[in-house]
């Protein structure tokens, strides 16, 4: 079956022979497709609607693995217990509500081998609890999709310290080895930042010195990233 580039990209994260749970399954692509390869020789499909855990049983059903996927109604990483996944994907929602399912789902930390995060958003601030939680990046992908950059992230427990503000917000490995999708990235925040700030040349109230304050900052460290790339 086709995954799309961004679903593909996470789904290459997987190592063959992994025990996968997927949070915030949705239709369940990323287990059907990862089961139907051969690469996870099961799959948990969680969700805490019951409307897409119905869209994604549908889905398992139509490619007969019901015996090989499980669908299970859970808040986060809540229903799922030590010992039954060594890889956890959690992708397709914002990087607060990403750090948020972590953080609640302490139980399974240490016996969960890797995690696979893909936040929308936040991703300085995912970096960062990251670091906090003892976690590590072993590695990252950027895909850009109709439009969109995704960031894809390789975790696992372990010590890292990032230290520069560039490495926090546009990911050190991305930046150590030139993605071509960050370059995009960091060209279209560059211009996107920069004609804010021009239409906030003439600033009079504090909020908006603050506004303007704060956009400096980005830039600086969208051009400290640029820098390390070159």
């Amino acid at each position: 079956m086709r995954l799309s580039k961004r679903l593909h990209v996470i789904a290459s994260f997987v190592a063959p022979g992994s025990a996968v749970a997927d949070i915030g399954t949705d239709h369940g692509y990323i287990p059907v497709y990862l089961v139907k390869e051969g690469i996870a020789p099961r799959a948990l499909a969680m969700d805490v609607r019951k409307g897409p855990l119905e869209r994604a049983k549908e889905h398992v059903r139509e490619h007969g693995l019901s015996d090989r996927i499980a669908l299970r109604l859970s808040d986060g990483l809540s229903g799922l217990k030590p010992g039954e996944a060594d890889t956890v994907i959690i992708a397709g929602m914002g990087g607060k509500l990403v750090m948020r399912i972590l953080e609640q789902g302490r139980h399974v930390w240490d016996s969960v081998k890797h995690f696979i995060l893909s936040p929308q958003s936040d991703w300085g601030e995912t970096r960062r609890f990251l670091e906090q939680a003892g976690f590590r990046i072993d590695g990252e992908a950027m895909v850009e999709e109709d439009g969109k950059f995704y960031v894809v992230m390789a975790v696992s427990r372990g010590e890292m310290r990032l230290s520069r503000a560039c490495y926090y917000e546009y990911g050190k490995d991305l930046i150590g080895k030139k993605d071509p999708a960050l370059f995009r990235c960091l060209d279209r925040e560059k211009r996107t930042v920069g004609a804010i700030l021009e239409g906030l040349s003439e600033a009079q109230t504090e909020n908006m010195r603050k506004r303007q304050a704060a956009l400096k900052e980005r830039l600086a460290v969208i051009e400290e990233a640029q820098y390390e790339m070159q």
